[in-house]
């Protein structure tokens, strides 16, 4: 796993942002905790939005996942003597915003479930890369209960990724296509009525 063949961090620009690896950490930690709370808040309404009633089910559990991951990473925040608290994280929120760009843009059913799945494995990627980092640096950082908090939200990150991609392969994304093709077909003739004319 790449992440956890990560160079040791080195603090040696002393008085630039991060030069410390306990600072590193710590604002690292700030962009998931800002990343949960907005997944929060974004979880219900991708919920109420899928039509499939599997992907409400798994978005609704990794909503409760969620609350789990918050309180950990509380825990976490609490080990380093700091008050928790997120900072933005311009990629999370662009990811948000593109997912509810697609809400806003595509008929509700197949095809927004699958474009629904899409956007939440992209959040599922983000985390998995950050979580698996800060894994790293609490183990370099000898922050063993730290380690083992993190590798906990860790496993249900990937394990919703791996619930999402069999979700989409069981059928959504098939039912997707068989609508856009459906689609495709019913402006034939439009199509040709227009020429027609």
């Amino acid at each position: 796993i790449a992440y956890r063949g990560q160079r040791p961090i080195h603090s040696h620009a002393q008085g630039r942002p991060h030069a410390n690896a306990e600072r590193l950490f710590e604002e690292t930690l700030k962009d998931v905790y800002f990343a949960e709370k907005a997944i929060l808040k974004a979880l219900p309404k991708m919920t109420k939005q899928a039509s499939s009633e599997d992907l409400k089910a798994a978005f609704t559990e990794h909503a409760e996942q969620t609350e789990g991951q918050v309180e950990r990473l509380d825990k976490i925040f609490k080990l380093l003597g700091k008050k928790a608290q997120g900072k933005e994280c311009p990629a999370l929120k662009g990811l948000v915003e593109e997912t509810e760009e697609l809400i806003g843009e595509a008929d509700k059913g197949a095809v927004l479930d699958a474009g629904l799945i899409g956007c939440a494995q992209a959040v599922e990627h983000y985390e998995i890369a950050r979580y698996g980092t800060l894994c790293a640096w609490a183990e370099q950082l000898k922050m063993d209960d730290a380690v083992e908090l993190l590798e906990e939200t860790l496993e249900e990150e990937e394990a919703t990724d791996e619930k999402l991609s069999e979700l989409a392969l069981s059928g959504i994304n098939e039912s997707a296509d068989a609508g856009k093709d459906q689609d495709d077909e019913d402006e034939k003739p439009a199509q040709r009525k227009r020429k027609a004319r």
